[in-house]
C-alpha cells in the first residue's frame, strides 16, 4: 500500500463505522451508535499525540488501526461523561480556589484576630 492509496482511502471515510470497517475492528453498533462523535474525536486526539509518523503507508495504516481500536475501547468500558472528550462535558467541573485567611481579614478589619 502506497501513501497515496492510504490517503486516498481515509479520504473516501466519513462515519466511525466506515473508519472501523476499513481497519477491520470488531464492533457492537450499539456503543458507536452511542459515542460516534466522541469515537472519533479520541482517534483524532490520539493521533495528535503521535510524535513521528510512520512514512510508509502499511505502518501508518497499522498505526492507525491500533489508535482506533484504542479510541473505541475507551467507550466500551467507559461513557461519554467520564471521558469527557468534549469541551462541554469539562465546563461545569468544580474548580478549586485558594484564598488565603489574611485575604478574608484584611476585608473584614473588625474581624477576631486568630
Amino acid at each position: 500500500m502506497t501513501d497515496n492509496e492510504f490517503d486516498l482511502d481515509l479520504e473516501e471515510l466519513s462515519s466511525a463505522e466506515d473508519f472501523l470497517t476499513y481497519f477491520e475492528i470488531d464492533f457492537d453498533p450499539a456503543v458507536v451508535h452511542v459515542n460516534r462523535l466522541h469515537i472519533l474525536q479520541r482517534f483524532h486526539d490520539y493521533l495528535e499525540q503521535v510524535d513521528e509518523m510512520p512514512d510508509s503507508g502499511i505502518a501508518r495504516r497499522a498505526l492507525y488501526a491500533d489508535l482506533l481500536e484504542s479510541a473505541y475501547h475507551d467507550f466500551v468500558v467507559s461513557d461519554a461523561a467520564t471521558e469527557k472528550v468534549f469541551r462541554v462535558f469539562r465546563m461545569n467541573e468544580p474548580k478549586s480556589v485558594r484564598v488565603a485567611l489574611s485575604d478574608l481579614t484584611e476585608q473584614m478589619p473588625n474581624a477576631a484576630r486568630l
